[in-house]
């Protein structure tokens, strides 16, 4: 394979068995989410809980660490898939992000700004004041319609104190936590967001997920990740009965690996591209978790949360519309933690360092024929 160096076009030779060969010419798309853990900026916001990200919390994150931070992050996002494609991602679907500030903020950075990101993002009821986001690059994509869905889950009250509480062995560390109302007993968590538009005139539709957390247990949490899996595959049948032929692109920070109730039952995610049926959902972060390989670590062993998975829609394999290509985990070296406790693990932040994220991204390609 021979790589064109000018912004989206990919040359992939195809060698047959005969002397006639053909040259195909590609476009190519990178599609990457990514946990930015803990992106704050330095204000102190009334109405959440954000008081440790700020100059006098116990962070002491001032404009320095900030926009250090902002660096950091713009670093990896433009870097994302360049294995294959030159250029950054078309579409970054982000996590823990406290506002639209930060990301105007980010997309401003000197790695990002040529790349003229929209964003699109709302405030999620999160009591953290984290919530998820789209940036797409507006030369090549359009949206038409985006909203946010709200997931409603509910606690029973007598088992509230029981899994904020909870001590169990298989709680990852991690600063995300359940918030119950107690009131009415709802979780309060990240909405789900959908954006329609299109993408060098193919309509696609791109969900983007930041599931609840495992605080208090992993399975005394499931049936919150499980409400939303329901939620997001209700979403995706709604598209497919508007259009058999939608294609779509569900991403995320999930909190469940690929053999989760969440994603293979709820969801009904296949790991491999033959058994996924009309109106499936292929997941190809499965094959890598067999492998052994991840997106986040604990405990010295690793388990992929953060997933790309597309239709069935996208896999039809002539390429003459945009189709799934392949898929990956961004984990170069200077992303993972070079000594400690933590050593191999991603290198996050902490009081004596500027990090990146506890996650490495998690991307797919897709590629259509070029006219």
């Amino acid at each position: 394979m021979i790589f064109k160096k000018n912004c989206f076009y990919l040359l992939l030779f195809f060698v047959m068995t005969n002397s006639n060969a053909q040259t195909k010419t590609f476009v190519i798309h990178t599609v990457a989410f990514y946990n930015f853990e803990n992106c704050y900026d330095t204000i102190n916001d009334p109405i959440t809980n954000d008081e440790e990200w700020t100059p006098t919390g116990t962070q002491h994150w001032n404009s320095k660490k900030y926009y250090q931070k902002l660096e950091n992050l713009a670093r990896v996002l433009s870097e994302i898939g360049s294995s294959e494609n030159p250029n950054a991602p078309t579409f970054i679907g982000g996590a823990e992000i406290e506002n639209r500030s930060v990301l105007e903020d980010l997309i401003k950075q000197p790695k990002l700004i040529d790349k003229d990101y929209g964003i699109i993002h709302f405030d999620s009821p999160d009591k953290r004041g984290i919530d998820v986001a789209l940036l797409y690059q507006k030369k090549q994509f359009q949206p038409t319609s985006f909203a946010n869905i709200p997931l409603y889950v509910y606690r029973e009250p007598q088992t509230i104190k029981e899994i904020i509480k909870t001590e169990a062995p298989e709680i990852l560390e991690t600063d995300d936590v359940i918030e119950v109302s107690t009131k009415n007993y709802r979780v309060y968590t990240r909405d789900q967001l959908l954006v329609t538009g299109f993408l060098n005139g193919e309509e696609i539709h791109i969900l983007v997920n930041h599931w609840p957390s495992r605080a208090g247990g992993e399975k005394k949490s499931s049936p919150f990740r499980e409400a939303a899996g329901t939620l997001n595959r209700k979403i995706i049948d709604s598209l497919q009965r508007i259009n058999p032929n939608a294609k779509i692109i569900t991403m995320g920070d999930l909190n469940d690996s690929p053999f989760n109730n969440s994603v293979k039952k709820v969801l009904g995610a296949k790991g491999k591209i033959q058994d996924v049926n009309l109106f499936g959902i292929y997941n190809p972060f499965e094959e890598m978790a067999n492998k052994g390989l991840g997106t986040i670590a604990f405990r010295d062993s690793w388990d992929i949360f953060d997933q790309v998975m597309v239709s069935e829609s996208l896999l039809q394999k002539d390429y003459t519309t945009f189709e799934y290509w392949k898929a990956g985990i961004y984990n170069k070296p200077f992303l993972i933690q070079k000594s400690g406790k933590y050593k191999g693990y991603p290198l996050r932040h902490s009081l004596t360092e500027i990090g990146f994220s506890d996650h490495f991204p998690a991307y797919i390609y897709l590629i259509r024929e070029k006219k």
